[in-house]
């Protein structure tokens, strides 16, 4: 059920009617910035780790190695970290979305052969439910794949000008209940 729906359904004295129509407010300001507020964020930390893998300062650099050890990480964890940056600008800029998105999904998915290749760091005792730290982290990278995703889907119309499409005012205004016949003419019930 859409939101207008939800609004329309829900008495108008309730309070779970000021709660639909302020979501719905809320949702209407943050609808114009959100989807570059996730790219710009995504971008920030892909350079940031990345920045941390080129300067060999960073903490996953043995976790990468044990999950592809017939390659040698001296050249291999600072090679991904420019590629994590190369990613991050990418997605700052919105520039080549399409690519990048397709590209990110490929790296976040490489993450998870740590649950293959070292199941002993990812999961407490051999249980795939009971996850360690280093399973956490690698298993959050589902909410990453699925934000790059979110990204792919909204690429900007070649037609538009904007990267994205923004809602006119009309489509955004919060819709009022229908008005009866009786009350639009003035008579009463």
């Amino acid at each position: 059920m859409s939101v207008h729906a939800r609004v329309r359904s829900v008495p108008h004295s309730s309070p779970l009617a000021a709660l639909a129509v302020a979501e719905q407010r809320i949702a209407t300001l943050v609808r114009p910035y959100s989807l570059a507020l996730l790219r710009v964020s995504m971008g920030v930390v892909f350079i940031w780790f990345g920045a941390l893998k080129v300067a060999h300062a960073t903490p996953v650099a043995d976790l990468v190695a044990g999950a592809v050890p017939w390659v040698d990480p001296f050249w291999f964890v600072p090679v991904l970290g420019g590629v994590e940056v190369v990613l991050g600008l990418a997605l700052i800029t919105g520039r080549w979305l399409s690519v990048v998105c397709a590209v990110l999904v490929g790296h976040l998915t490489g993450t998870f052969l740590v649950l293959v290749m070292e199941p002993s760091l990812a999961f407490q005792h051999g249980n795939p439910l009971l996850l360690t730290t280093i399973g956490e982290f690698v298993v959050k990278n589902v909410v990453l794949i699925s934000a790059a995703l979110v990204l792919a889907a909204r690429l900007r119309d070649v037609s538009s000008a904007t990267p994205y499409a923004v809602p006119s005012a009309a489509a955004a205004r919060v819709p009022q209940p229908p008005i009866p016949a009786a009350a639009r003419s003035g008579r009463s019930g």
